[in-house]
């Protein structure tokens, strides 16, 4: 396995970690509009809460301080969908890259 090849496989990788997140705030927010006042109860919620919490942590630290809490999730989602535009371009240049190293 060459270089582009396991470039291409971190790539892909990395790519299904972001999606996997994307699909977990998807999760609770739709959550959080059907399960109303009583989400906190959900256990589906918590664990969705769990997973996304360093997330929002990571984007409080990024973020500058006059930016409200309450923005997190838009903003953490946002983050995530310019990451999946990253890891979709560097894919494309991979794919290409290694289909012009290897004829067939």
């Amino acid at each position: 396995m060459d270089g582009v090849e396991l470039a291409l496989r971190s790539v892909v990788l990395l790519k299904g970690l972001n999606e996997l997140l994307l699909l977990t705030l998807l999760g609770q927010g739709a959550l959080w509009l059907l399960a109303g006042t009583r989400r906190d109860d959900n256990l589906i919620y918590g664990a969705f809460g769990r997973v996304s919490r360093p997330l929002f942590r990571l984007c409080r630290h990024v973020l500058p301080r006059f930016v409200p809490d309450r923005w997190m999730p838009a903003l953490a989602v946002a983050f995530l969908l310019l990451l999946e535009l990253v890891l979709i371009i560097a894919k494309v240049v991979l794919f290409t890259r290694m289909a012009a190293i290897q004829p067939g």
